[in-house]
């Protein structure tokens, strides 16, 4: 049975492997018909919103060719003139027959839709289905296109929902302290969501934390005026009255009841956040791992020098959650993290970097990580961090949003210099690879890949760029800005 994965990395996967489905605008095809649900999108439609404003004379054409591709992909077995069943022709255009619980994004909504009503243990559990869908940003890979990044603004609200469903959930299942470090997170990572900060209060007060709950409440305030020259609202205001008052109604089951919650509560309150460090600089591994060590319920499995200790570490101990440094020698944090995030049931991956670039965060996106983070933030933020990405969220440190918000705006992929548009990430880590002085072998050995294709990859390279040999495609990874001169380890 095929599933098909858009939140995170966007893959299709039979069994346990995931299928070629080709360059990003094929991809951006099979996106565009998961996004209607099945329903069919008309060839006009298609043509717009995959080249917005400039569509290429041939677009029409084009367009048929990668449904071709993708139908061969999807259903290697069919016959030429068979009638496909997954990429369908539905006049005027095409669309995706696929089952409800096979797509992520799909499967994702109706849970949550679902959870809206129900007892609070079966809320608790749906709800903790639904999240455990999320493996990095929805769409990520097509953010430029404005109809993926309308919905991954809405899958992202509706995961905000999720969220919030399952700690009221757990409020009602007497679960009050064990939510906390959780809506923490959640409070942190979306400050101006008052339902975030009533359910923060509200767990507080019920575990008996008076103060802090009136503590959380004038952050929440503070944060509003700054932000947005507003107050509490009206349910906030009357929360901090209630809590002033000792309001009886606000009394909820006794106090983390061990009979109150459901299995899933238990199993996760008793196994710790099982985290793998990757970094090159031994005083940063250093310093994270006091940080762990002093931290209830994570546990620090194992520590990674470069991309590829990474990677085989990663495989052997299977963490929750992996904290990489973006810039490593031997093998780059983005192209071990696209490694690690195709693998089959991937940990969530938080990026590290000293400087924040506007690149590095559009790079990291793209690569579907769940976070990113300054090596310089303090102990707390880092570990929100941690928690955010093991809940499902997406966590980008506070300092680098106005700047990421500025580099999306108006730009197409800054992660790719325009010499090399149109390559895929695979095709920019074999350059990267290559000015890095490794031989065929060598790179099929970084990449897990056969070395006949490496060099059948490279010969494609250089045709594709009218380039003469491997050392002008060392120039142009240079000169393009690709790779600097530090990197080349």
């Amino acid at each position: 049975m095929l599933k098909f994965h858009a939140l995170g990395p966007f893959q299709v996967v039979a069994g346990d492997s995931p299928l070629d489905l080709g360059g990003l605008r094929q991809q951006a095809v099979l996106a565009r018909l998961l996004v209607a649900r099945g329903r069919a999108v008309p060839m006009s439609v298609l043509i717009d919103e995959l080249w917005p404003g400039d569509p290429p004379a041939q677009a029409l054409s084009t367009i048929q060719g990668y449904v071709s591709r993708l139908r061969r992909a999807l259903e290697p077995g069919r016959a030429p003139r068979e009638e496909a069943e997954i990429l369908v022709s539905a006049p005027p255009g095409y669309a995706l027959r696929a089952g409800s619980d096979t797509v992520d994004t799909w499967l994702f909504e109706s849970l949550v839709r679902a959870g809206e009503t129900g007892d609070a243990a079966a809320v608790w559990d749906r709800m903790e289905r639904a999240l455990g869908l999320w493996r990095g940003p929805a769409l990520a890979e097509f953010a430029d296109l404005s109809w993926a990044a309308a919905e991954a603004m809405r899958l992202d609200e509706l995961r905000l929902m999720a969220v919030e469903q399952r700690a009221e959930a757990a409020l009602r299942l007497g679960m009050a302290s064990a939510t906390i470090p959780d809506l923490e997170s959640h409070a942190s990572a979306h400050p101006l969501r008052e339902e975030a900060w009533r359910l923060l209060a509200l767990a507080l007060y019920r575990a008996g934390r008076q103060g802090d709950a009136l503590g959380a409440l004038r952050r929440a305030r503070t944060l509003l005026r700054e932000e947005l020259g507003l107050d509490l609202g009206p349910t906030l205001h009357r929360l901090e009255r209630d809590i002033l008052a000792h309001a009886a109604h606000l009394d909820g089951p006794a106090p983390d009841a061990p009979d109150a919650a459901p299995a899933g509560v238990a199993a996760r309150e008793a196994s710790a956040l099982r985290v793998v460090v990757a970094d090159d600089q031994a005083l940063v591994r250093a310093g994270l791992r006091v940080i762990m060590e002093n931290e209830p319920g994570v546990e620090l499995v194992g520590e990674a020098q470069d991309g590829e200790q990474a990677i085989a570490l990663i495989r052997r101990t299977r963490p929750d959650l992996v904290l990489m440094d973006i810039s490593m020698p031997r093998l780059d944090g983005l192209a071990a993290a696209r490694r690690v995030l195709a693998d089959a049931a991937p940990p969530k991956v938080v990026m590290m970097t000293t400087f924040g670039t506007d690149d590095n965060l559009y790079a990291a996106l793209r690569a579907g990580v769940s976070g990113f983070v300054l090596k310089t933030s303090p102990p707390e933020q880092l570990l929100a961090a941690l928690r955010a990405a093991a809940d499902g969220d997406a966590l980008i440190d506070p300092a680098l949003t106005t700047r990421l918000i500025a580099a999306f705006a108006g730009r197409g992929d800054p992660d790719v210099p325009p010499a090399l548009k149109g390559l895929t990430d695979a095709d920019l880590d074999v350059i990267k690879l290559v000015a890095r002085g490794q031989t065929n072998q060598e790179i099929a050995t970084t990449l897990s890949v056969p070395e006949d294709s490496v060099g059948a990859a490279i010969a494609s390279l250089l045709d594709r760029l009218a380039l003469l040999d491997r050392a002008q495609l060392v120039v142009l990874a240079y000169e393009s800005g690709l790779i600097s001169p530090g990197t080349a380890r």
